[in-house]
Formats: C-alpha cells, structure tokens, sequence
C-alpha cells in the first residue's frame, strides 16, 4: 500500500475520525461493553495514551461511533483494538476506520500493520482480506470464550 492511495473512498463521508482523548472513555466503555464479549477495563485504555500508541475516535455528528488503538513497535504497527457500535455496523464504518489508521501508519513509516482476530470472526476476518491483509499465523487460545479459549489468527499487511 502506497501513502498515496486514497483511503476514504468508502460511503461515510459523513463519519470524521479524530486522536480520540481521555474525555472519550464513558463512550469508548459503552460501545466496549456492546462490541466485546470480553471488554477492555478502562485502566488498559488509560495505559494506552503513550507516545508510542496511536488511539483514534470515530465519530457521526458528535456521536463516538467507533474507536482503534494501535502501538507503534520499531516499525510495526499493531492494531490491538477496533470497535464499532453495533448500531451501525455494515455500513462501511470499520472499513473507515482501519483505512484511516492504516495511512497515518504508512505516514509514520510504519513498515506493516499486524492483528488477531477470532477465528469465529468472519465478518472481520473477511473485511480483512479486502483490505489486502493475509493470515500470517495463528495463536491457540489467544481470546477467552467463557469456560473456555478461542484461537485468533495472525494477519498482516505490508505497506512497503
């Protein structure tokens, strides 16, 4: 992927992303708690505003619809979270928002970006793999499922 390439040619123009800031945290915990069966507590997210992490808000009008935090190692990026109010999931949001944080990371210099995602995930798995990301790698029992744990797969995407 090229920095040049255009990364907002999706159906929301109407959704802005913006540095999401301490301030977003009673709405980034709501749509936590609706996106994810096993939510962060807050203190991860206040743990993420260092240098080296990149958190951005989603938003319609001033409605936090969405939100990605990403670390910054070496020359990796690493999207360790993504959400999007089930409200309007399927209507381009997340694909949005990882474009978005994709470019700053081409931006930074960042070389790849890398995630897990649920095996069970297919809808994320298979936004994805239209992005150009490829699984890379799998780790057993990374997600917990109740009782139990779930694989995610590895995938990654080159920029360079």
């Amino acid at each position: 992927m090229k920095a040049s390439q255009p990364f907002l040619d999706v159906h929301n123009q109407d959704v802005r992303v913006r540095p999401l800031v301490e301030a977003d945290l009673a709405a980034v915990m709501e749509l936590e708690c609706q996106g994810h069966s096993h939510p962060w507590p807050k203190s991860t997210f206040l743990d993420c505003f260092k240098p080296n992490y990149r958190l951005w808000a989603a938003e319609r009008g001033d409605e936090l619809i969405g939100y990605a935090v990403v670390a910054y190692m070496v020359d990796e990026a690493h999207l360790l979270n993504i959400c999007v109010s089930p409200r309007v999931r399927g209507q381009g949001v997340g694909r949005w928002l990882l474009r978005h944080l994709i470019a700053v990371a081409v931006s930074d210099g960042m070389e790849q970006l890398i995630l897990e995602v649920r095996v069970s995930n297919d809808a994320a798995t298979q936004l994805y793999l239209s992005e150009g990301f490829s699984e890379i790698g799998r780790r057993a029992g990374y997600y917990p499922d109740g009782a139990a744990r779930e694989d995610a797969l590895v995938m990654a995407l080159r920029f360079t």
